[in-house]
């Protein structure tokens, strides 16, 4: 009979490889670095904050920036009173600071969405 040996195993390795860095990782580090891509990311993102901010004094000059030319052309609008206050003190006085609220209220929102969305186009794995 022939003495069955059982099969000597042999451990194959090779070197500790690292593994390949996420996506997520190297955007970072494109933009860490300033790099042309992460550059080109910057850009991106400053263009769509630059495009709200131009939005928002656009409306802002085409209601608050066009009321004294409203009283200008239209002297009637001068001489009305609502409740006992004349017109033009009413709008300039006190209906502006609700149109500025509301449009600081819109800028910050849309402000900090465009930066959610940048956050999430670079961490997109």
């Amino acid at each position: 009979m022939a003495d069955h040996e059982p099969p000597v195993r042999i451990r194959v390795t090779g070197p500790h490889r690292a593994t390949a860095p996420h996506r997520r990782d190297l955007l970072v580090r494109e933009i860490d670095e300033q790099t042309e891509i992460g550059e080109i990311y910057m850009r991106a993102l400053m263009r769509s904050q630059l495009r709200l901010a131009g939005l928002v004094i656009a409306v802002l000059g085409l209601t608050l920036g066009l009321l004294p030319v409203v009283f200008l052309l239209w002297p009637a609008t001068r001489t009305q009173h609502l409740l006992g206050i004349p017109l033009p003190w009413l709008l300039l006085g006190v209906a502006v600071y609700p149109v500025l609220l509301g449009l600081g209220w819109f800028y910050v929102r849309q402000a900090e969405r465009n930066e959610r969305d940048f956050t999430e186009l670079v961490e997109r794995e």
